[in-house]
């Protein structure tokens, strides 16, 4: 593969006016096709196999137009101190906002009069008018939400307290600030790591095409594959943070290759062929990681995960063929000006190259005292997971936001009023006559954990029926949770619980079945590739164990801030609540895939030094001098990209943020620079131990470049030193 991918790049640098001029050519195709695609129409979710989709199925035979997956809105009203709801002045106010909600969208189903559904609070303070919609929340448009904003506003000024709640208003956060905070951030460090304008403008710009070009081809096709605004997030979100990665991977082997004296063109064959065979081996994981969340069998995930997986295709071959291409443009520009003094005044690439850096002190220091390296790093996190035992999983409500969100005040409001369940309702279908109905009614009111249970409403056939039962607890309590099960084991199979609340604990416990088979899927493939580059057993066991640390650790610290509430003022956390359930399957597939970035950078220069003829603990600390600073400054990009997350309001995206940036800081600063050489100190040469069967049936994919040595005498190439390569 080495000596491919050194051919490859070769060409590229060769040819870079035709590579450059065929990328920014395929941008421009995919962001014609994205301005000139027809928007969505729909942005279906789904959770098959569960008793929610399968009532929601059945309510869509049952009670055709009924929208009964829909988004929901609640306009909640509040008299003032002393007063009631009941008021003229003030019901003359309801009245208005109902007829003004019901002209307000075509995407309407119904809008409930308080007055007449009995939503008005025991002591006559709170009202509230329930609206619902054809379509779910993702599909409602601009125009409809501005309506019922515009309903409440208009309200607001009348004497009445008025707040807005439900997932109508739900909507995915603004990320061009975050993303912008991030690429600035970026930038700054790449400046710092490279002393040079152009090289770290070099990963920057690779980066932001790799992203243009799969998010226009997310857009342009998302009608056609019916693709969520989630997924453009996502691959967004991964494209940025790998396109970084692998550039500045190559960049910075150029830059070393140049060091050693080569010349440019055979300086970036050499970076393709040696750092471009770890960058295509870091990207198969990340896509396996991806591709993997197709074993939880949502199909919203699936597809988020094919196409995230793409972006991270498209950077790959970004990194193989424009970053060469660029490198020929930018000349001698893409070196430090001290380098280029250095050079300039006579000093070997050697003595530059031979000088410690941190990254040298470091690993002499951690192969000195290896094993105390490797209990302090394993105890400290193994302290951090602790909170993970306690980890509950469920999807955040309106409970969670900030008080200063309308959707919190009117969930708040509720609660005050009718009880803190009434957020959350539960919907019960009966698939059966008005008897079974009626006996379905009487059983769950023997049940307890409930505060309302109303009447059997049949469908015009009266072969079905609804019962709205209300919990007495918040919606993501456990209590609610048990209320779901209790009804469920209670009712025979012509009973189905659904609505928001059952749809949340079942998408939970979807989640969580699916979390050992995807961990099994990932982490198993991962371990073939990494046994195919490293040509070794214990150190892809290592890479694999060291990221499960770093995992559950990062789900101790999530827990410990957003479930028990540790430090929450300091991240914003206003209100705790369960972990969001997509939340440890989000962060093995995303950390994975950057945690073998690293890994894979960080060792494949080890084990090349080793291949080479170094012994076990030089070949260490040859990783680290020449790859500790660029796995550094990766590790930093993320880390500030991911924590600009955690300043927005949302709080799953909050939560997301600080998970992932927690993780990439354990796992990249404690596993990957102390727990790993501490480990290949420890065993030495057993490290690259490979059984003598297994070496013969593996396909050798020199990822080492030692396929390279016969391109010694290339025409325009400097001898190289294969020792210091």
């Amino acid at each position: 593969m080495a000596t491919f991918l050194y051919k490859l790049g070769r060409t590229a640098f060769r040819r870079r006016r035709l590579v450059a001029l065929l990328w920014v050519a395929l941008l421009a195709i995919a962001g014609i096709g994205a301005a000139t695609a027809s928007t969505p129409t729909s942005s279906s979710f789904s959770i098959p196999g569960t008793e929610a989709q399968r009532a929601f199925d059945l309510l869509e035979e049952r009670f055709p137009g009924a929208g009964a997956d829909g988004a929901t809105a609640r306009v909640v009203f509040k008299a003032p101190e002393g007063q009631k709801m009941t008021d003229p002045a003030h019901k003359a106010v309801v009245e208005e906002t109902v007829a003004a909600l019901r002209s307000g969208s075509d995407q309407i189903v119904q809008v409930t009069d308080p007055y007449t559904a009995h939503a008005v609070s025991q002591n006559g303070s709170t009202a509230y008018v329930s609206v619902s919609y054809k379509v779910n929340a993702m599909e409602l448009t601009d125009e409809t939400r501005e309506a019922l904003t515009r309903a409440g506003l208009g309200a607001q000024g009348k004497g009445l307290t008025v707040e807005v709640g439900g997932d109508a208003l739900q909507s995915m956060p603004e990320q061009g600030a975050s993303e912008a905070i991030g690429i600035v951030l970026a930038g700054i460090v790449l400046v710092i790591t490279f002393g040079s304008l152009v090289a770290a403008g070099l990963p920057l710009l690779t980066a932001v095409i790799g992203v243009g070009i799969g998010v226009s081809a997310i857009t342009a096709l998302a009608n056609v594959l019916d693709l969520g605004t989630t997924t453009s997030t996502l691959a967004s979100m991964i494209g940025l943070a790998v396109g970084i990665d692998y550039a500045l991977f190559i960049v910075s082997r150029y830059r070393a290759e140049l060091a050693e004296g080569r010349a440019k063109e055979d300086a970036a064959g050499r970076a393709v062929g040696t750092a471009g065979s770890a960058v295509v081996f870091a990207g198969l994981t990340v896509v396996i990681a991806l591709v993997g969340l197709a074993v939880v069998n949502i199909p919203m995930l699936t597809k988020m995960g094919f196409a995230a997986a793409g972006t991270v295709v498209i950077a790959v071959l970004i990194a193989l063929t424009l970053i060469p291409a660029l490198l020929g443009f930018a000349g001698d520009k893409v070196v430090s000006r001290g380098q280029r003094k250095a050079a300039k005044s006579g000093e070997g690439a050697a003595e530059v190259s031979g000088k410690p850096n941190g990254g040298t002190r470091w690993a002499r220091f951690v192969i000195r005292r290896p094993l105390m390296v490797l209990i302090v790093g394993v105890l400290g996190l193994g302290a951090i997971a602790v909170p993970a035992a306690s980890l509950e999983m469920g999807l955040p409500d309106d409970g969670v936001k900030p008080t200063s969100t309308t959707e919190r005040r009117a969930y708040d409001t509720l609660s005050d009023g009718f009880g803190p369940g009434f957020n959350g309702p539960l919907l019960v279908v009966v698939d059966g006559d008005k008897t079974t109905a009626d006996r379905t009614v009487s059983t769950i009111k023997g049940l307890g954990g409930w505060a309302a249970v109303t009447p059997a409403t049949p469908n015009k056939a009266g072969d079905a029926a609804m019962i709205t039962v209300v919990p007495k607890d918040r919606p993501s309590s456990a209590a609610t949770e048990n209320l779901v099960h209790d009804i469920r084991d209670a009712t025979g199979d012509d009973v189905l619980v659904t609505g928001a609340t059952a749809m949340n604990i079942d998408f939970s416990q979807k989640m969580n079945d699916a979390l050992v088979p995807y961990l099994a899927l990932v982490v198993g493939l991962a371990f073939v590739l990494l046994t195919l580059v490293f040509r070794s057993v214990l150190v892809p066991l290592k890479a694999a164990l060291g990221f499960l640390l770093s995992v559950v650790a990062a789900l101790g610290a999530v827990v410990a801030v957003f479930q028990w509430g540790w430090l929450g003022g300091l991240f914003g956390v206003e209100q705790t609540g369960p972990i969001m359930s997509m939340m440890p399957i989000f962060m093995v597939g995303v950390v994975f895939g950057l945690a073998m970035d690293y890994e894979v950078f960080l060792v494949t220069r080890m084990r090349e030094a080793y291949v080479h003829g170094k012994r076990p603990g030089e070949a260490i600390v040859t990783g680290f001098r020449h790859s500790a600073r660029v796995v550094t400054a990766a590790a930093v990009i993320m880390i500030a990209v991911f924590s600009g997350f955690i300043g927005m309001d949302d709080q799953m995206v909050k939560m997301i943020g600080f998970g992932l940036a927690a993780a990439v800081l354990f796992d990249a600063f404690v596993v990957r620079m102390a727990i790993v050489p501490a480990v290949l100190a420890l065993l030495g040469r057993k490290a690259w131990w490979l059984p003598k069967w297994l070496d013969r049936i593996l396909p050798n994919v020199d990822v080492e470049g030692e396929g390279l040595a016969e391109s010694a005498g290339a025409p325009g190439a400097a001898k190289p030193d294969l020792v210091k390569a």
